[in-house]
């Protein structure tokens, strides 16, 4: 938590009014020393120490001598020394909730994560729903709705070829059993970036779980579509730098890029019987720096189920995005979107963003209906 005081009191309201009070709250206060943020986090330091109606753990990464130093920083750091010092103190059964204090969610929220996971006990994470609020600023709704459509028109195809990868990864939404954090190794702290590394650990070793049926109002996050400069990537400085640099940095891509994957996936069973040329092997070959994709996987792996799984690793969630974002032949042109987000109407923008979000449910219930 940096600089979060007009959204701190709002945090602690919502979680005083969860119909679910077995909870412990761990907040971590920081900022690199001496650097933005510490006048504003001295206040949510005493602010925090006034709380005695919620079970608070506070770790101060804040005060002078205390705050990050080095390479030691960012948000990534403080996700992961705050699920350190969770793991000290709870068992493997116990629901890790990744929240930002910028998010809004339902009474039934925690109530509605311990009821999902007791239903879906071998599940390795949870990733939740979410939906940012229109803020009633003209161009920062267009640049939220542009990145928030992107994300969901992305997930969407990854969900169309079946990808074990097709998740979206925010720190507000990233729920799991403590079991499943231990067994991933824990968060890798970056600068920018940890939540989706972290996802897709989970991915690589079991199953993560989304949900958008009922209780669907209770499952979801509404985090702020604010800019932000506090990482290097993600919804703040995408939102931050406009529509102009979205063209470019966060494409739309063409079915016709998500069906090269598919079709590639669906070439693992056979790679391991002999080298067959897949339309990714070009890209991998050059990613990889190698002409032996995948005879040291067979080698490894001898059954073809393990070396299926092994393929996966190999062409996992970060190489399928660099797999579309460096083939500009898959990108779709902005006269291509069945929107303008530069001139059509905020309600237009939402109604598709809607749309998408609906196409994701629809994805689901065929997805757990095969």
């Amino acid at each position: 938590m940096l600089a979060e005081l007009d959204n701190l009191p709002l945090l602690l309201e919502r979680l005083r009014r969860q119909t679910c009070q077995d909870f412990t709250l761990y907040l971590c206060v920081n900022n690199v020393e001496g650097g933005y943020g510490f006048e504003e986090n001295q206040r949510c330091l005493k602010l925090l120490a006034e709380v005695r109606d919620l079970p608070l753990v506070v770790i101060d990464r804040s005060s002078p001598g205390l705050g990050w130093s080095g390479k030691r920083r960012g948000v990534g750091y403080a996700r992961k020394e705050l699920f350190d010092r969770i793991l000290q103190e709870c068992d493997d059964d116990e629901i890790l909730v990744s929240l930002d204090a910028d998010t809004d969610f339902d009474p039934l929220y925690l109530e509605a994560l311990l009821h999902t996971f007791n239903s879906h006990p071998r599940h390795q994470a949870f990733s939740v729903p979410y939906y940012h609020p229109l803020s009633g600023c003209d161009d920062l709704d267009r640049a939220m709705l542009r990145y928030e459509c992107y994300m969901r028109h992305y997930h969407l195809g990854l969900l169309r070829i079946g990808s074990p990868y097709a998740f979206t990864a925010l720190g507000s939404a990233i729920v799991c059993p403590a079991w499943a954090y231990r067994r991933v190794g824990g968060i890798t702290p970056l600068m920018g970036g940890e939540d989706f590394y972290l996802m897709q650990k989970f991915a690589k070793t079991g199953q993560i779980l989304q949900r958008f049926d009922a209780p669907y109002d209770a499952l979801y996050v509404r985090p702020q579509g604010r800019t932000s400069a506090r990482v290097p990537f993600g919804t703040g400085p995408a939102i931050a730098r406009g529509l102009d640099a979205m063209d470019e940095s966060y494409p739309f891509y063409a079915p016709e890029g998500f069906d090269a994957v598919k079709a590639t996936i669906d070439l693992f069973p056979a790679l391991y019987d002999a080298d067959i040329e897949t339309p990714l092997s070009p890209f991998l070959r050059q990613q990889l720096a190698t002409d032996q994709l995948w005879e040291p996987l067979r080698r490894n792996f001898k059954t073809r189920d393990r070396f299926v799984h092994a393929c996966h690793e190999r062409l996992d969630g970060l190489r399928i995005l660099q797999y579309l974002k460096n083939s500009p032949a898959c990108h779709l042109s902005p006269a291509a979107l069945p929107v303008d987000f530069r001139h059509d109407p905020i309600t237009t923008l939402n109604a598709w963003r809607d749309a998408l979000l609906r196409q994701e449910r629809d994805e689901y219930k065929i997805m757990n209906t095969e």
